[in-house]
């Protein structure tokens, strides 16, 4: 036999049979484990995929420049044994695993606004969890939904003209367009593959849907991006009831923060987010919100210029404000994530504790990467 009879199928059918045999019983040599860091939790050598109600932290980091200690933001709430993942940055792909989740349980994805920082891994759930099936014999095992912001239609006028314009014919695309425009981008890698392998069409993984706010809230990208509303349905079923609401990002339009009704308990997400009443609205007596969080008077000490301080302001929660924000809520657990700034050597968890405890009379979170917290129904 010549190294060309030793094609790619053969390779993959002999995958397939170790894996077979690893489930019939028969294990690898023991190895020893990769992390040893005990800042970190160590990581799975195989499937830990929790049955009960649990909000996962997946990455923490605000963005979208990447930075160390924390990854990108993404969070995963599993129900009955199904994974709901929300947004998915940098390493999030990474995470899931490092988190012993299951791609065959990934039953969603949801994504607040269309920022790279929190979408940069989404495509990589399809294009390689949808790929050949992995060593532990794991990959997606049908059409996964996904929610994300619809086209905003319009774009914001420069700050400084000109401006020059990205993809001119389509300057704007929703999640659905996004979508097709990653498999477009990727059609040679998946075209390859099905031919080779005769792995599933990458089109058949995905059902998309673009989620826009009603037009009675007379929201637009270019006049109100977040009105006052009520919170909107969004999806449900028979483990959870996603409803979502608009919230004011900059120019970002739409961006939503979403909210996960379970038999367990109730996480809300504000996804990126000014302090805003719609957030307020949306996580009345919640169990758990997961918030943003931004501490200005680190980037004024660092001398950052004024245009981005003032980006900062109209973006983003501020340290001083999120406490009474979760405290008028009424939540449970205030949760920080997407830290800005991220890492510890300049912000300590402690200090974020300290100043997003102001105003509030629950709990505060500092949310770290791969963190575990269990949603349990309330006692009566």
């Amino acid at each position: 036999m010549t190294a060309s009879d030793v094609s790619r199928r053969g390779l993959l059918g002999a995958s397939a049979a170790v894996a077979a045999a690893g489930l019939a019983g028969v294990s690898a040599p023991a190895e020893a484990h990769p992390r040893s860091d005990p800042r970190h939790p160590a990581l799975p050598v195989g499937s830990n995929q929790p049955r009960s109600t649990q909000l996962i932290l997946l990455g923490t980091s605000g963005g979208p420049p990447p930075d160390y200690v924390r990854t990108g933001i993404s969070s995963v709430l599993t129900v009955g044994g199904r994974n709901y993942v929300i947004d998915a940055g940098r390493s999030s792909v990474t995470q899931y695993l490092n988190a012993g989740l299951l791609f065959a349980n990934l039953e969603a994805i949801f994504i607040t606004h269309q920022h790279a920082d929190h979408l940069a891994d989404y495509y990589n759930y399809f294009l390689l969890g949808g790929n050949v099936t992995n060593d532990s014999n794991d990959n997606l095992s049908g059409p996964v939904h996904v929610y994300g912001p619809g086209p905003a239609g319009a774009l914001p006028p420069p700050v400084s003209p000109p401006a020059d314009t990205v993809a001119p014919q389509n300057p704007t695309p929703g999640i659905s367009d996004l979508t097709a425009r990653l498999t477009e981008g990727y059609a040679y890698s998946h075209n390859i593959f099905i031919r080779e392998t005769a792995i599933r069409d990458v089109r058949t993984l995905i059902d998309v849907h673009d989620v826009l706010p009603p037009a009675s809230a007379g929201a637009s990208a270019l006049g109100d991006t977040a009105p006052p509303m009520a919170p909107f349905d969004v999806f449900e079923d028979d483990r959870v009831r996603v409803s979502a609401i608009l919230v004011p990002h900059g120019p970002v339009f739409p961006s939503f923060a979403y909210r996960f009704d379970t038999d367990d308990g109730s996480v809300v997400f504000s996804g990126d987010t000014r302090a805003s009443d719609n957030v307020v609205r949306l996580a009345h007596r919640a169990d758990f919100l997961v918030h943003e969080v931004l501490d200005l008077e680190f980037y004024e000490q660092l001398g950052v210029p004024a245009p981005l301080l003032e980006h900062f302001k109209v973006g983003h929660t501020l340290t001083t404000e999120i406490g009474a924000l979760a405290q008028r809520a009424h939540v449970r657990t205030l949760v920080l994530s997407h830290l800005v700034p991220s890492n510890p050597k300049w912000v300590s968890d402690a200090e974020y504790r300290r100043k997003c405890q102001q105003g509030f009379g629950g709990t505060v979170h500092v949310g770290n990467d791969l963190d575990r917290l269990p949603i349990r129904r309330r006692r009566r």
